[in-house]
């Protein structure tokens, strides 16, 4: 369609880096904060690949790091390489949430954002996460006592979901909460397009998304990608590719992207994604293609010893184990059963070395198996 096409060229938000309070990132591109798959290792391997303009830690518990929690502590660990970065933190206590946001602030955070969105019981059932939403009053209160404790430089953000319930989205809960939180100085709202009773089943909401650009641009003004000028909503859910980016900031009109689960298989979405932004806006850009296959290994390579400098031999070889699989997803066009079996059975981080080696050593292109790694 030669109008739609326009339209998206003409779009504002396209290729436009997101504008966070007084922070400005360098892409619209941000790394989602998913429980296993953000910690320092994976937020710096996506970082590498390029294109992420802010990632977020894991949920941290404010009374983890206040008492100074190793596993607290672990989740929020950061370093110069990891930024911008945002920790998000979870609950229910306005005062307690507050002195989180201090230590957040004390410790390294570039922004803090809020979790309204997370669905599952552990976190719901201590009334945090998306069961804020059933709450909206509680939820502003939290974020104007978070807001207050925060020094200006380092902005307020939260994530929410479309409501708790079909009920709620059909009212435009989602909607009323944000216009609500961006009154209140939340400098950007991230919206995941489902309700917590779909969890992640069911298909994103795109058109509960851009209700939500369009309440808080009629309430605080459209935005401009400018300090001052209007609250960005970014949206999150079903972005496994740099077309489903584009599409989601056409679709929407939201100022940014975030990405959790698209880029478990494919880290460097973040590039592409960006890259393809540019070239529709006519920008100059890079060729970047797909990494190779000997390239995919070594990002597979460089995580794994990351984790392991980081949380320790014990915590890398049970974390490869399980995200190979994922990981695997774009490697020989996903005929790698042998690749993944040799790092599920490696005994040692020395036979994960060798399991990727002997991949390079023999793997083809052409989608066809190859032998098991050798006794």
């Amino acid at each position: 369609m030669p109008g739609a096409r326009c339209l998206l060229l003409r779009s504002p938000v396209l290729a436009t880096p997101l504008q966070v309070g007084p922070v400005r990132l360098d892409t619209n591109l941000l790394l989602a904060p998913i429980a296993g798959w953000c910690d320092l290792a994976w937020r710096m391997t996506c970082r590498e690949l390029g294109g992420v303009g802010l990632a977020c830690t894991d949920l941290l518990s404010p009374r983890g790091l206040l008492c100074g929690s190793e596993a607290s502590l672990d989740l929020a660990r950061t370093n110069e390489f990891d930024r911008p970065v945002g920790m998000q933190l979870y609950g229910s206590d306005p005062a307690l949430l507050a002195d989180g946001a201090r230590w957040c602030a004390d410790h390294g955070a570039t922004v803090v954002d809020l979790n309204m969105g997370c669905p599952v019981d552990k976190v719901c059932k201590k009334d945090g996460g998306s069961k804020l939403m059933c709450d909206p009053d509680r939820a502003v209160r939290i974020a104007q006592a978070v807001r207050t404790a925060l020094p200006d430089a380092i902005p307020l953000t939260a994530k929410m979901r479309l409501g708790w319930s079909e009920a709620d989205f059909e009212r435009g809960a989602a909607c009323s909460l944000a216009v609500r939180l961006a009154r209140v100085g939340v400098a950007t709202i991230t919206v995941h397009g489902r309700t917590t009773e779909q969890m992640f089943k069911g298909e994103c909401r795109r058109e509960g998304i851009r209700r939500v650009v369009e309440a808080v641009a009629e309430a605080t003004g459209p935005y401009t990608a400018t300090p001052g000028g209007g609250i960005p909503v970014v949206g999150n859910g079903d972005v496994r590719t740099p077309d489903d980016a584009v599409s989601m900031l056409r679709e929407t009109g939201c100022a940014g992207v975030m990405i959790g689960r698209g880029a478990f298989a494919m880290p460097w979405v973040f590039r592409l994604a960006w890259r393809e932004q540019l070239r529709l806006r006519g920008l100059p850009h890079t060729r970047d293609t797909e990494p190779t296959e000997p390239e995919k290994i070594e990002i597979v390579r460089r995580y794994f010893d990351r984790m392991r400098e980081f949380r320790g031999d014990h915590y890398a070889m049970h974390k490869i184990r399980q995200k190979i699989a994922w990981l695997g997803k774009t490697i020989n066009g996903s005929h790698c059963r042998e690749l993944k079996d040799g790092v599920r059975q490696a005994a040692t981080p020395r036979d994960v070395h060798r399991a990727l080696d002997h991949w390079l050593a023999v793997a083809p292109t052409s989608g066809r198996a190859v032998p098991p790694v050798p006794a």
